[in-house]
């Protein structure tokens, strides 16, 4: 007899979208349901699944899965640069001080991969004001992490690639503000690119957002998920990388692979998501959340739209 699998049996378990009772309607997000409540907001982490600003369908496990790892690493990093968090009243949902929203985004890289590598390949040497070499290898290692801001594009937009002079020029973050957050985003990828080696990982690159709390700079939305990362396993990269093969990927870039695999890179229908690579997904989610946070995810069972209104109901949050 062939064992079930019980992710598969989640399938059709998985949370599209919310609307919660005594809460004003929320502004949705490619995965987050954001509801406004005053002072704080309401993050609910969805199990929709997007790629290169597309909205997808849904993963299962996906949402509990970003708000366990993006909690475990606000915890980890509090005493490097403030954060949002008041509390997590449900497995996929975060509630957070409202803040000024920083109009772009810091992402770290340490590796030439993804979507740099696809620049890189098509022949642009000079990247967000960077002078990239001639001769870099697909997944190479920088010497030292490099800083590549970017616009923070509405929903169905694309993010737009930034030089730190730009955001100068455009008077988009004042320079004494800008260098604290180059400051705080070099700090939060040490940080975890220490956790992760310590786990047999490597945090090859990662998105942050920051806001304003008065003067405090705060980092907020999520941090060091699959969803704002890439994830490769430690031990089997330098193998792979001499023989010049793909790296054992953790994160959401499976999902931009098959994609490109079918012909699909944000412009068109976008193929059916099958329930295979829904599965596979899923199941690459959960690993990294046992691995980064030491837990065995607990998968849900019934229906996660009834726990997260009970568990919210309980928590004061709605009535």
């Amino acid at each position: 007899m062939v064992e079930k699998d019980p992710i598969a049996d989640l399938l059709d378990k998985t949370l599209w979208q919310t609307e919660l009772p005594g809460l004003p309607a929320p502004q949705r997000g490619k995965v987050r349901d954001i509801y406004d409540l005053h002072d704080r907001l309401l993050l609910v982490a969805t199990d929709r699944i997007s790629a290169f600003d597309v909205v997808l369908g849904t993963i299962p496990c996906k949402g509990q899965v970003l708000c366990s790892i993006a909690a475990h690493w606000f915890e980890k990093t509090a005493d490097l640069v403030p954060n949002h968090v008041i509390g997590v009243p449900d497995p996929c949902a975060m509630l957070v001080k409202k803040l000024k929203p920083l109009p772009v985004e810091v992402v770290m890289r340490r590796y030439i991969t993804g979507s740099l590598w696809r620049e890189y390949k098509s022949g642009n040497r000079d990247i967000y004001g960077l002078k990239l070499p001639d001769g870099m290898q697909p997944d190479q290692r920088f010497e030292e992490p490099i800083l590549t801001p970017t616009t923070k594009a509405e929903m169905g937009q694309h993010d737009l690639p930034l030089t730190p002079q730009q955001i100068l020029d455009q008077g988009l973050v004042e320079a004494d503000l800008w260098q604290k957050v180059e400051e705080a985003g070099r700090a939060l990828f040490a940080r975890g690119e220490e956790e992760a080696r310590a786990r047999d990982l490597i945090l090859v690159d990662t998105k942050y957002e920051f806001g304003l709390d008065g003067d405090r700079l705060v980092v907020m939305d999520e941090i060091h998920t699959p969803d704002s990362s890439r994830y490769w396993e430690l031990s089997e990269y330098e193998p792979r990388y001499a023989r010049g093969e793909p790296q054992h990927m953790l994160d959401k870039e499976n999902i931009r692979q098959w994609l490109l695999e079918r012909g699909f890179s944000g412009e068109g229908r976008p193929p059916k998501l099958s329930d295979d690579i829904r599965v596979f997904l899923s199941k690459r989610y959960l690993e990294l959340q046992k691995r980064l946070t030491g837990t065995e995810p607990q998968l849900p069972t019934g229906d996660p739209a009834q726990r997260l209104a009970d568990n919210l109901e309980k928590a004061g949050i709605t009535k």
